[in-house]
């Protein structure tokens, strides 16, 4: 059985339950980890928070080669660390190759940017007066981490955080914790005791996490159900919040484009990883005058991929994670149908184990179904037409959520109306679902407002200090007592 790891050092800490943590492709028992107590918490807290202290006055050029050793580890690993991704999650092995990359180089990418800047030095009111503004860390960070990225959302949000001075508790989902603690083992070792702590758990052990005294910030990326009740506890005691809280991602799709390229895109957008994707494409949109040759397009090609184990190199599409999550697909697509939409394809559990659904193609579909306004976080592709661009961009903002949108086409005068138009944190032209180390990723409206990668990802763990100093400490003309200076 795995353990915690707090202080540098793994252990079983207070818990005295265990949690199993399964392949979501068979089913099968992987490994336990313990179940982590407020007391585990607090061991963890108390830990990064003497650590802190000395962490925060290490020197940025030190703290940039700490990190690049991180980087350097997970690369020695990479190969263990993608098999026991693939079967802890589930993703087919070329996705999990791809996001343990983005983990080594999100912490090269942090190591720098830590040691770019600190801060500003202004323009002083009155001559001898020095003023400058210096960012600081904030201290311990609760960083909650959901299970379709372990890895990679981890470092979005531990490399950062640990680049501004931070020490960080981290609270795995308790559907990906192995890989979390695999990490620890890896490529924390060289890192001052307390500096990354991580206590696997479930929601009450993330919830002692959140309401601890000694956690002034809380990175979280998961459901807006949850963000919401994290909201909640942390606003009383004032607590930065960091939240990507999901998003129901569209997809325009215009006329001039050419309906199989189309396709493929689309379906890229909506299926990797099974569709459980913050960013997935979850509605699609295409002009009236082309629904036929596309939706055709993706039911050809949706019909071609291969479901499978992750390890498998034939496979294109893995398992969702659970029972619960797939049921969600399910009501989903019932709820769709009860309501006039019809499949074109999918829409069935396969008779295999693990927790497969096959990937679907919905059409006559349009906003009074769940399909098309909730997060679905599944294989379906929900395609419904519009009569011109402006009902396209009216659809597409017609969501409680801005995390990202997508637009297809060769139209310059399209793609300006698009990104200034829609309401969303990342826009994606021709090429969705693509990242930038340099570009900062989050949303809008309900998806919470945070951001990560990019300088503001950095800047979101460090809070900023005003210094005004008057070198020569001289006495002053409007003082007290006024009557004096008459």
């Amino acid at each position: 059985m795995k353990a915690h790891y707090i202080n540098g050092q793994f252990t079983f800490g207070r818990a005295t339950a265990t949690i199993r943590v399964d392949d979501p492709a068979t089913c099968e028992i992987l490994d336990e980890v313990p179940l982590g107590t407020a007391q585990d918490v607090d061991d963890a807290v108390q830990a990064a928070k003497r650590a802190f202290e000395s962490w925060k006055r290490i020197s940025a050029s030190e703290r940039a080669e700490l990190l690049h050793e991180v980087s350097r580890r997970i690369r020695a690993h990479k190969e263990e660390l993608v098999e026991l991704l693939t079967r802890e999650e589930g993703k087919p092995l070329p996705e999990n190759e791809e996001e343990v990359v983005w983990t080594y180089n999100t912490f090269d990418y942090y190591a720098e940017l830590g040691r770019h800047l600190r801060g500003r030095v202004i323009p002083s009111t009155e001559d001898g007066v020095l003023n400058f503004v210096i960012k600081e860390p904030y201290g311990v960070v609760g960083c909650i981490v959901p299970w379709n990225y372990p890895l990679l959302l981890l470092a979005w949000k531990v490399a950062p955080a640990l680049a501004a001075g931070n020490t960080v508790v981290i609270k795995p989902s308790e559907m990906t914790p192995l890989t979390t603690l695999q990490l620890c083992e890896i490529a924390f070792g060289h890192l001052p005791p307390g500096v990354v702590n991580v206590v696997t758990g479930d929601g009450t052990t993330g919830e002692a996490l959140v309401r601890h005294p000694d956690v002034p910030m809380i990175a979280f990326t998961g459901s807006l159900s949850t963000g919401q009740k994290i909201a909640s506890i942390a606003a009383p005691m004032m607590k930065k919040t960091h939240f990507e809280l999901g998003g129901k991602d569209a997809f325009v799709v215009c006329d001039d484009a050419d309906p199989e390229l189309a396709a493929r895109v689309v379906a890229y957008a909506a299926l990797i990883n099974a569709g459980q994707v913050c960013t997935s494409t979850e509605r699609v949109y295409v002009p009236q005058t082309m629904a036929h040759r596309f939706t055709d397009a993706v039911v050809d090609f949706v019909r071609s991929l291969n479901l499978g184990h992750g390890l498998d190199p034939n496979t294109d599409m893995g398992p969702m994670i659970g029972d619960r999550y797939r049921q969600k697909v399910v009501d989903h697509v019932r709820d769709a149908l009860a309501r006039g939409a019809r499949v074109l394809t999918g829409g069935n559990i396969p008779n295999r184990p693990g927790y497969f659904y096959e990937p679907t193609v919905l059409v006559d579909v349009n906003h009074s179904m769940k399909v098309m306004t909730e997060e679905t976080f599944g294989p379906v592709i929900p395609i419904m037409t519009y009569r011109d661009f402006d009902e396209a961009i009216r659809l597409t903002n017609d969501s409680i959520y801005g995390l990202g949108a997508c637009l297809y086409t060769s139209d310059a005068k399209k793609v300006r109306r698009f990104f200034e138009d829609v309401k969303a944190g990342t826009i994606w032209i021709n090429d969705p679902l693509t990242d930038n180390y340099a570009g900062p990723f989050g949303g809008m409206k309900y998806t919470g407002g945070g951001r990560e990668l990019g300088e503001e990802g950095l800047e979101e763990f460090r809070e900023t200090k005003h210094v005004h100093w008057d070198i020569e400490a001289r006495p002053k003309p409007w003082w007290l007592p006024y009557h004096k200076n008459a």
